[in-house]
């Protein structure tokens, strides 16, 4: 080997390893980059934040960013999340179509991992949105199916909230004493959960109660107290929520005065959570 043949393979072996630890090193970076949990953790909250704020697009952007991180490492929770996390976005525009598209994929998720929690959020989601939709039928087999699962593997928290959920199909269908005894079981379940708990969020269910009830002072005590919770608190209800609540501010603005709801509104201003349940629970 001559000497120029001999520097030029030394040029060639050090350009070579040089690529190759610096695609090495990228490797890595991006391996790091996409196995953080916290990360994505931190997208998914974020998507589901844009969601509740009515910022569908951003929030979609998020999710679907998540989706691919969660293939790219094969990990199904990253993925299952995100998906359930775009199942929520298919309701804003009522597009069974999508969620029938995400459902599949939860389902074939739910088979490979043998986790049946995806078939828990698959059903939720599904109730959710038939809720939305109108089909109560259709959302009471859906919610069923899911506090099924959830009761079985132990997911309290679905569980209890699959409770105030179905409140509102029940009193869709006319079963006024069903639902009542669903909010006092959502409500139970939250005490033992956390004792100091003042949930506001299941007062929606209780104002509709009520409003379908024809207890139309009531209901807007309740709805008032509500809004004003969730304004303190930075809530937003969601999409399958906020239409039952609208829907009594609506009633109730019909059947009442302005003067006597800004009385009641006003009289309401110190009321808490529990003063409201042992006022109508």
């Amino acid at each position: 080997m001559t000497k120029s043949t001999f520097n030029i393979l030394l040029v060639s072996i050090t350009l070579l390893v040089g690529c190759s630890t610096s695609q090495n090193e990228e490797k890595n970076q991006n391996s790091n980059d996409i196995s953080s949990d916290e990360s994505p953790k931190e997208m998914l909250r974020e998507a589901y934040q844009l969601f509740k704020e009515g910022k569908d697009s951003q929030s979609i952007a998020m999710a679907n960013r998540v989706l691919e991180i969660g293939r790219a490492v094969n990990n199904d929770t990253l993925i299952g999340r995100a998906l359930t996390s775009l199942c929520r976005n298919s309701q804003r525009t009522l597009d069974t179509n999508r969620l029938a598209v995400l459902s599949k994929e939860l389902s074939a998720l739910a088979a490979s991992s043998e986790n049946k929690k995806w078939l828990m959020y698959r059903a939720h989601q599904n109730a959710e949105m038939w809720r939305l939709v109108g089909n109560m039928d259709r959302a009471e087999r859906f919610y069923n199916e899911s506090m099924k699962i959830s009761y079985e593997t132990g997911a309290m928290g679905m569980y209890t909230i699959d409770h105030f959920n179905k409140s509102f199909v029940s009193i869709a269908k006319g079963d006024l004493d069903t639902a009542r005894a669903l909010i006092k079981k959502y409500y139970a379940l939250r005490q033992d959960a956390d004792p100091d708990s003042e949930d506001a969020y299941g007062l929606i269910a209780l104002a509709y109660l009520l409003e379908q009830e024809k207890n139309y002072r009531g209901a807007h005590e309740v709805a008032t107290v509500t809004r004003r919770l969730f304004k303190e608190q930075n809530l937003f209800p969601e999409p399958p929520d906020e239409k039952p609540l609208i829907q009594v501010e609506t009633k109730v603005a019909e059947e009442l005065d302005q003067a006597t709801r800004s009385e009641i509104s006003e009289k309401s201003e110190s009321l808490s959570v529990s003063d409201l349940l042992k006022k109508y629970l």
